[in-house]
């Protein structure tokens, strides 16, 4: 069997009712994607390995979330064992794409910015997780660096 060439791949999944949109690349070698929660932009990072998509306790203002504290403990990216809190019903958008009633877990990014800060790449707002990516039937093409969302 041939294999699809990646503009044969785009082709094939807009399609299919897919969207795109760009990835960026940056100095970690982390995947950064901006999107809006609640209607207000921020840049994020995709993260494959992460089963829920996080904000950070300062962002609950900004994205306008409705926090509840939660029995969960998270764990990543150095650090464990972390305070939660999860907001509900969220409305979130990348690209043309967008899901409501999402819930987001809330925690300290403080260890993944500082991380960030200290390799000279910008800090983000938060962590578009699994759940988000799974919910959207993701297809990421490495190569060209765009993430692919089932409308």
């Amino acid at each position: 069997m041939k294999e699809k060439s990646p503009e044969e791949l785009k082709d094939f999944l807009l399609k299919k009712g897919y969207v795109r949109k760009k990835l960026h690349l940056t100095k970690t070698n982390h995947f950064e994607i901006r999107a809006s929660i609640n209607g207000v932009k921020g840049s994020f990072i995709l993260d494959t390995g992460a089963s829920s998509s996080c904000l950070d306790f300062e962002s609950i203002s900004r994205f306008k979330l409705k926090a509840k504290d939660s029995e969960v403990r998270a764990a990543g990216a150095g650090a464990s064992d972390m305070i939660t809190q999860i907001s509900k019903k969220n409305k979130v958008k990348i690209g043309k794409w967008k899901k409501e009633k999402v819930a987001l877990i809330l925690f300290s990014l403080t260890h993944v910015n500082t991380a960030l800060i200290n390799h000279n790449a910008d800090p983000v707002d938060g962590i578009i997780g699994a759940d988000i990516l799974k919910k959207g039937k993701a297809v990421i093409d490495y190569e060209k660096k765009y993430l692919y969302l089932k409308l």
